[in-house]
This record gives structure tokens, sequence and C-alpha cells, in this order.
């Protein structure tokens, strides 16, 4: 054997406990339903592997940072959102390789649905300092679970020191309307819930028209966001990649459900998650029905996506302060979470409340116009 063969040969074996030294790490994401990573962290070398095993329901492993347990890392690492449903088969599995750094990693779960997991303490982490040290696991679960899975504390403290001059744009003010409709060879009357600058309701000429918004196909936006459309058209959402909402809400609470803000027990519609993955070519769709002329408005419920823009109207009255442009910037203000002081928005200002209508009906479900004249069954066979 030549000397080059037995320095090579020796090489190779001194280099052969650095490679058998990497480890590959098993964490179970949800395991028995609980909201946990187990174990909750670990400490592992540079070039280690550490293996997600996703368990029921719908979870995630998303980066993040200390300071923000709950607000996904730019630039980070994220599994997306994983579904698994009660089966003893093969679960999704995700990997991430620990790099060559020997700082802590953290990270989280996204899901918001039916609650913030991260706000329940869903947090893991990659060699956290050992407690009492202020950034060890501990600390960084407690904060996870202070913050509620909503903001970061630099974003806290940064908002409760600075000086806001921004101005609430007013409630809309309402009134009831009383209008004449003709459509085809039928004539009625109509009352309705009427909000400044919306026009009479009418139907669209040529009949009811299909409008599509697709949810999450250009980033975190409805494609179109704000739209117009007559009583009897329909909107239907289309939804792509990753995991979003359509949930009705309200002008002055962007990122609050209506159902919990309306004062006269409007319930409005809501869609539920709808998971869609990067290679699926179904699409899942929500559809509603427009019954009258209020403006509708909306956004997606997942963790962080409204306070980002992700929201959309429909028959938003652009010529006054109320419209779209105003709507996204009060829900990008990052505060929609709370109480809003002035009221709570052009769908639960103390606005009459037909039928607890939202404007839209759902699958079917009853209009919020109360028709008269003795024609109740023409009407209801139009629509």
């Amino acid at each position: 054997m030549s000397s080059a063969t037995v320095l090579a040969a020796t090489l190779a074996f001194a280099l052969l406990p650095a490679v058998l030294a990497q480890t590959t790490h098993s964490v179970q994401v949800g395991p028995n339903g609980n909201l946990v990573y187990d174990p909750p962290f670990i400490t592992a070398a540079a070039g280690d592997t550490v293996r997600f095993t996703f368990n029921p329901k719908n979870h995630t492993v998303t980066q993040s940072s200390f300071d923000a347990p709950c607000v996904p890392l730019a630039g980070g690492a994220s599994s997306g959102f994983h579904f698994e449903s009660n089966v003893t088969g093969l679960l999704d599995t995700w990997e991430f390789g620990v790099p060559a750094s020997s700082s802590p990693f953290w990270f989280h779960c996204e899901q918001t649905n039916p609650v913030s997991h991260c706000g329940k303490g869903m947090v893991f982490a990659i060699n956290p300092p050992a407690d009492p040290d202020p950034h060890s696991f501990d600390a960084f679960q407690k904060l996870a679970i202070q913050l509620n899975g909503t903001v970061n504390s630099a974003s806290a403290s940064a908002s409760a020191s600075s000086t806001d001059t921004y101005v609430t744009p007013p409630a809309q003010s309402w009134a009831t309307a009383t209008a004449t409709m003709t459509h085809d060879s039928s004539t009625w009357t109509t009352v309705y819930t009427s909000y400044d600058g919306t026009p009479s309701p009418t139907y669209a000429p040529d009949g009811p028209v299909n409008h599509v918004i697709k949810v999450g196909i250009d980033g975190l936006n409805y494609t179109p966001s704000n739209i117009s459309a007559a009583i009897g058209d329909t909107v239907t959402f289309e939804f792509h990649p990753k995991n979003h909402t359509v949930t009705q809400s309200s002008f002055l609470q962007p990122c609050k459900a209506l159902a919990e803000t309306s004062t006269t027990g409007q319930v409005g519609f809501k869609s539920g998650f709808q998971f869609v993955a990067d290679n699926q070519t179904d699409f899942p769709t929500f559809q509603i029905t427009i019954n009258d002329t209020m403006p509708i408005w909306g956004y997606c419920g997942q963790t962080g996506h409204c306070q980002q823009g992700m929201v959309f109207s429909i028959n938003a009255v652009e010529s006054g302060p109320n419209n779209f442009a105003a709507f996204k910037a009060l829900a990008m203000r990052n505060n929609t979470n709370a109480a809003v002081a002035g009221g709570s928005g052009s769908s639960s200002s103390g606005a009459p409340n037909p039928s607890q209508s939202t404007g839209a009906a759902v699958n079917g479900k009853p209009m919020s116009a109360v028709l008269a004249l003795g024609i109740i069954g023409a009407v209801a066979a139009l629509l």
C-alpha cells in the first residue's frame, strides 16, 4: 500500500467520528391533541437535523425570535401548515437543519383557530440557555403566553411610549329607506338599511353576476379587494395557498369578527380556515349572496394577516371617509384587536337589524330586505 493511500485512509478514519456525530432529533408536533412540541426544546450541534412529526390537527413549525415569540421571523424557516386528520397512517414530517451557529433558535405554531396555539404556549427552541437565564425556554414560553400570540414586546413598548395623532374615521350614519324595485315583469317595495352614499337597491340589468375574489393568490391579499355588487349578485371567494379565512367584520374594528362586536346581534359570515397545499390544483370556495346595498367589510383570521392589510370590502362608499383605503389603513394600525372609541362600525353602530342581516346571505339563508305588497313569493323566486 502506498504512503498516499495510507494517508487518505487515515484522514478518512479521522473524519469518521465527526460524520457519525451528526444526529437526527425527533420532535412530535401536537401529540395526543395537546398544544405542545414534545420535547419542547433540545440541545443540538451544527449539522444536526430536527425532524418534526405532525399529529392531528393543523399545526406549523415557524421560526420566530425571543422578543416576538408568535411573529414569523423575516426570512426564517417555516414548515407551512400541515393538516392531519384522525388517522393512524403515516404522518407528515418536516426537517430543520441546525446551522453552524451556537445561537438559540426559536419556533412557534401559527395556528389561531379556535385560539392562538402560540398564545397558549405552543413554542419550541433549539439550544436555549438554561434557567434562570432571562432568555431561557421557560422565559420564552411565558412571554408567548403573556402576549397571547399577538404583538411582540418591542412593538408593545413602542406603542405605549409614542404619541399617536391618528384620527379614526367616523362611524357611518344610516337610515331606513323604502324603494320600489322592478325586475323583469315584477314590481315590489322593499324597506332596507341605507348608509350615506350608498345607491338605491337595483338588480344587474342582465341578471345576477358572480364576482370571484381570489384569496391569497397574490401574497396576503384578496384579489380584487374592493368590489361593487348589485342585489342578487353572488361573491365567490376562491382560496389559494396557504391557510386563510373570509370573516366578516365592521369598519371600525376591521380585524375582529362581526359577531364579537355587533351591538344588534348580527352574526356575520365566516368561512373558517381553508388550508390549500402549495401543489394543489383544486381550490375550495366560499360564496355569499348580496341582498342590499350596505357596505360589507371582511378580513383574514390568520394570525397577523389582517394587520398586514389582508382585508376586503364590498360596496364601500369611496366618495366618503369610510372608504376601502381608510378601512385597510385602520386594519394595519395593529390596534384593531382592542375596542375602538366612537362605536363598533358600519354594521354594528345601532343600525336596524332586519332578520339579523349582514347585507349578504350564505348558502341561501334569509335576506335583509323586508319585502312587501303581497309578492314575497315572487321575489324569493327571483333571488
